[in-house]
């Protein structure tokens, strides 16, 4: 699940009416103008899908066009490094200036078609968390809500017997609100709640939904073997915080156990599903991710992570910017305001 967009802020907007080839110089200037302690820094960004061209009803997620200036920026003005060997580099106080890393959160199937061969084209490593429990055609719930909103041909959808309201679909835009607006409203329900209520959407609004929108285990395969990192995410997405101890320590090991499985390799990186720390994850799950044996985790918690933060609760950032020298400069003033993750 993704968060709305943040708007960008005046101090991340380049100088009025340059061109962009200034605004570039301008931008390396910066750039190299290292803020004090920048080699203890590190940046983390969060992706979740890459879509071949726009869509109508998504607007979060980037096109590949995007994505391919994006990682293109990054290349030029950051370093990027895997996350496996940033974070012991973070320990160890040896980070290059300027670091970064692509992490992936969910295990879409466009992440191994469309994102991989521009990462590979630019040399950027990239860390993919996978909820293992949708691959080999699963699909999120969330995606279960889209796709039948897309997919439903009537001009409004009747879904009272589900607290949801008659919803209206009339236009593209209605259409874009009433996703926002269920996915809103289901989105901290207990598991079993909400997944009873999707199943309700999908069964009230005509229409065959996608099974091919997740990894398959060859593409999870297939990424470690082009270089990738692998990571787990859960088994099913759920909310750590909405499940009894026992369940959420069996959703945490079964991924775990499960990659490991696939790769035939250990599996040390965690991210936590939805990720905000004293909401989605408390204290305990941060135990039990280190005694499940990973080596450090993720969070969502907005910044760029210290010698002094905690391995197994890293801040990520999310850059909306699409134009990239925003997206650089927002990575640049991102780093300047390192914040502690603490449940």
């Amino acid at each position: 699940m993704r968060a709305a967009p943040v708007s960008a802020d005046s101090s991340a907007r380049p100088v009025a009416g340059g061109t962009r080839s200034g605004a570039w110089r301008w931008l390396r200037t910066l750039a190299a103008r290292a803020v004090p302690g920048d080699r203890s820094r590190l940046s983390i960004l969060i992706y979740h899908r890459v879509l071949p061209g726009p869509d109508p009803l998504n607007n979060w997620d980037p096109t590949a066009a995007e994505f391919e200036s994006q990682i293109r920026a990054l290349s030029r003005f950051f370093t990027p490094l895997a996350l496996g060997e940033a974070v012991e580099r973070l320990r160890k106080g040896t980070l290059p200036a300027h670091a970064a890393c692509v992490t992936f959160d969910d295990g879409y199937r466009d992440n191994v078609d469309i994102a991989l061969p521009i990462l590979r084209r630019h040399g950027v490593p990239a860390t993919f968390f996978i909820a293992t429990g949708y691959l080999n055609g699963g699909r999120m719930w969330n995606d279960t809500v889209i796709e039948s909103i897309r997919r439903c041909e009537l001009a409004q959808l009747d879904l009272t017997s589900l607290g949801l309201g008659v919803v209206p679909l009339s236009t593209r835009e209605l259409r874009r609100t009433a996703i926002g607006q269920i996915l809103s409203a289901l989105k901290h329900l207990p598991g079993g709640e909400r997944e009873a209520r999707v199943a309700g959407i999908e069964a009230i609004a005509p229409g065959t939904l996608p099974r091919d929108l997740m990894m398959r285990d060859e593409d999870v395969y297939a990424l470690r073997a082009a270089g990738m990192e692998i990571g787990a995410h859960t088994a099913t997405h759920p909310i750590l915080t909405r499940l009894p101890s026992a369940d959420a320590r069996r959703e945490i090991n079964q991924s775990r156990e499960r990659l490991a499985a696939i790769l035939n390799e250990p599996v040390s990186l965690f991210a936590y599903p939805n990720g905000k720390p004293g909401q989605d994850y408390a204290a305990e799950h941060v135990r039990m991710v280190r005694d499940a044996g990973f080596t450090a985790a993720v969070s969502t918690a907005w910044g760029v992570a210290s010698r002094d933060s905690d391995s197994f609760q890293l801040p990520r950032f999310t850059p909306w910017d699409r134009q990239p020298v925003r997206f650089a400069l927002r990575l640049l003033i991102n780093r300047r305001n390192p914040r502690p993750v603490v449940v």
